[in-house]
């Protein structure tokens, strides 16, 4: 299995624990807060993982462009309003079909790689795309009486506004993060990794605390008495997005993002081992389509 393979997986299984200790936080704190714990409080490991390779391995310190801190800046801000149409896709009633939305952003990775780079994608590669995108979206909506037909003609309500919203802006945010993690003046590629990581947080960081400074001061209140929590998400968080930055530099983002669709299958599972739930034929056919998906990667990609 190629590394990039097994980083991404790793990744996913973190991502999948973030999302499950955030839908917790947003039960002690609004959106802004359960957004803003994410970059805050993952700083300090960011800044941990950096130290250890400079001064730890004795990696040299990269060189910095402009152009890696104009695509840092686009991935840095197109991440927080995406993570801020997440969390607040939690508290909507009808959150299944803006999930099942958000769920396209590999689809709109590759689009934004096209349209913006000329990146080409073998048949395998789209049709492998395309494949992971209906299983996420069969899974996210197996629980509700939502049927193909009315997932397109519900497309036009706020809840699927907001989903693709927030697939469209992690789509250009892992387009960001990805250009600008490449352009690290390093040949170490988990040192572009964690290069862009500290300095993406540190810069995402800054606005969401000049935001809730000026806008919604209270929320430091509610993060302050939820720091216990707010520390594992952070180091979970953080230690999820080296391992995209880390996949990044090494295979194109979309796909990174087909393979990234595992995380919906630990979820899956969690369901299952843990609150004993009894999957339905829906479930289980989606979850079949991100097996396949990765398969189709894996032999024709």
């Amino acid at each position: 299995m190629e590394l990039w393979i097994t980083i991404t997986i790793a990744a996913a299984f973190l991502q999948n624990l973030r999302s499950t200790l955030q839908k917790h936080l947003k039960g002690v704190m609004g959106t802004t807060g359960a957004t803003f714990v994410r970059f805050g409080f993952g700083l300090p490991f960011a800044a941990l993982y950096w130290s250890v390779l400079i001064w730890g391995f004795g990696f040299e310190p990269p060189d910095l462009s402009a152009k890696f801190a104009l695509w840092l800046i686009i991935g840095a801000l197109a991440q927080i309003a995406a993570t801020f149409l997440l969390v607040h896709l939690f508290s909507l009633r009808n959150f299944a079909v803006g999930n099942a939305y958000s769920r396209t952003e590999p689809m709109q990775t590759a689009i934004f790689a096209f349209v913006l780079f000329g990146t080409e994608f073998s048949a395998g590669a789209i049709i492998a795309i395309c494949i992971a995108v209906m299983g996420v979206m069969l899974i996210s909506v197996a629980q509700t009486k939502i049927t193909p037909r009315n997932l397109l003609v519900s497309v036009t309500s706020p809840t699927a506004l907001i989903g693709i919203g927030a697939g469209t802006l992690f789509g250009l945010a892992a387009i960001g993060f990805q250009t600008a993690a490449r352009s690290v003046g390093s040949d170490v590629f988990v040192v572009q990794a964690a290069t862009t990581l500290l300095i993406g947080i540190s810069f995402q960081t800054a606005v969401m605390l000049l935001y809730m400074l000026l806008k919604d001061p209270g929320e430091l209140v509610k993060i302050r008495r939820a720091w216990k929590p707010a520390f594992a998400v952070g180091f979970v968080g953080a230690t999820a997005t080296f391992g995209w930055f880390a996949a990044f530099t090494l295979q194109q983002a979309a796909l990174v993002k087909v393979v990234a669709q595992i995380e919906m299958l630990f979820s899956f599972g969690s369901s299952i081992f843990v609150f004993k739930e009894i999957p339905n034929r829906t479930e289980t056919i989606g979850c079949l389509f991100i097996v396949a998906s990765i398969i189709c990667l894996l032999l024709w990609a």
